[in-house]
């Protein structure tokens, strides 16, 4: 879009946002949803022994993973200004 564009118009910028997938380091991969919500999958970590433990920085063993679309409040029931019904 650049920059020089995104000045133009923000509505423009939020449009190409929510247009677009995106994946950063702290949510990992997802999207922004109409009512400006970042969906991304949701996860259960548990804490490991000692014992289970073999690196350093090995502190979590994953339990569950749920998909981004379960586990954000449906759209239609946000009641958010921002999506025209």
């Amino acid at each position: 879009m650049g920059v020089a564009a995104s000045k133009v118009s923000g509505t423009d910028v939020v449009n190409r946002m929510k247009a677009m997938p995106c994946d950063d380091d702290a949510f990992g991969p997802g999207r922004i949803r109409e009512d400006g919500r970042k969906l991304c999958p949701s996860y259960l970590f548990e804490v490991k022994t000692p014992a289970e433990s073999k690196a350093p920085w090995d502190y979590y063993k994953l339990l569950q993973t749920t998909p981004a679309e379960e586990a954000f409040r449906p759209l239609n029931e946000g009641g958010c200004n921002l999506v025209k019904a």
